[in-house]
């Protein structure tokens, strides 16, 4: 018998045969787009270091959601950026807050039709932009944070929120935000708990995006990215405290920690391809140094490889519409 005996080729040889032996699929289903909605903005505002993505009016966030419903995708996750800021971040928990008013608007229009999803977190709403309020010193005060955490989650849930995503890294976040939320009724309203959000370079664009105030860092409570066991830490912790989904973020830099969380983990497990890994592949794109569409599909597929259930991306609704159902 001639070498070579075997010839993995065989099943690459035709665009039938790679599809049928395919290991990873990608559908719609799959992604979430993240959307911004912008208080007393009165039309849809470019994000200069996002290209292609807006910071949107009420109206056309309804008519950008309806379309990627449309076309398929599992989920919307929503972000609100404020016109006003304080040191608490009040306008989160205020239930005519932009935030939660978008909500109203998106469950009203779309029902149960999609999954609509909200971002639990102060980083929009505070003149400081960290996650929580801070104490006398300045610290973000993880207690004092939780108790407006669960304040937001029973106004956001009743907003229209089907899941809260608290992404704060506050201790304790998933558990209290659970607890008053089954005190309030709404023991329905799932959570999909930012089980490990690393401190990132890649979050920059979001900055923008948010219109952020954020000044100095976050790394007294995001994760810091030479760890791989307090990941799984973080993850027993919010599944004992009833995480229904837990989440990685970012995306690209940290699919190690993915794949060993999805192995580890006996909820659907989300990951979160952030601003930064979007405007480097539109950078490159537009720079003719990339193929805009296989990379962003090559990316997305290297989630679901790595043990995504769910990705969170913003190129969610075209993607949809290139997949198709």
């Amino acid at each position: 018998m001639g070498f070579p005996v075997q010839r993995p080729r065989r099943l690459r040889s035709t665009p039938a045969l790679r599809r049928l032996v395919a290991e990873t699929e990608l559908r719609p289903r799959h992604l979430v787009l993240p959307m911004f909605v912008r208080e007393g903005a009165t039309g849809p505002t470019p994000i200069a270091s996002m290209p292609g993505v807006v910071q949107h009016t009420r109206d056309s966030l309804r008519k950008a959601a309806v379309e990627a419903v449309q076309r398929g995708v599992g989920g919307v996750m929503l972000f609100g950026v404020p016109e006003h800021h304080d040191a608490v971040g009040s306008g989160a928990t205020d239930p005519d807050g932009i935030l939660n008013v978008a909500l109203r608007d998106l469950r009203q229009e779309l029902g149960d039709d999609t999954v609509i999803m909200s971002d639990l977190c102060l980083d929009e709403f505070t003149d400081h932009g960290h996650c929580g309020v801070l104490d006398a010193r300045g610290r973000v005060d993880n207690d004092a944070t939780l108790e407006i955490y669960a304040r937001m989650g029973v106004v956001q849930a009743e907003s229209g929120a089907h899941v809260v995503g608290p992404s704060g890294m506050m201790d304790g976040q998933v558990g209290v935000i659970r607890e008053a939320l089954d005190a309030a009724g709404l023991a329905d309203t799932g959570i999909l708990a930012y089980t490990a959000k690393y401190t990132s370079a890649f979050y920059g664009p979001f900055r923008d995006a948010i219109e952020s105030q954020l000044t100095g860092d976050r790394k007294t409570y995001q994760q810091d990215g030479a760890n791989l066991r307090e990941a799984l830490r973080e993850l027993a912790l919010d599944l004992e405290e009833g995480a229904d989904m837990v989440m990685v973020k970012p995306g690209l830099p940290y699919l190690d920690v993915l794949r060993t969380i999805a192995d580890t983990a006996d909820v659907p497990v989300a990951a979160y391809q952030v601003s930064g890994e979007y405007a480097m592949v539109e950078a490159a794109a537009a720079n003719g140094w990339l193929e805009r569409e296989r990379t962003i599909l090559e990316s997305l597929t290297s989630f679901r490889r790595a043990g995504a259930d769910v990705v969170l991306t913003y190129w969610a609704s075209e993607v949809a519409g290139i997949l198709g159902s």
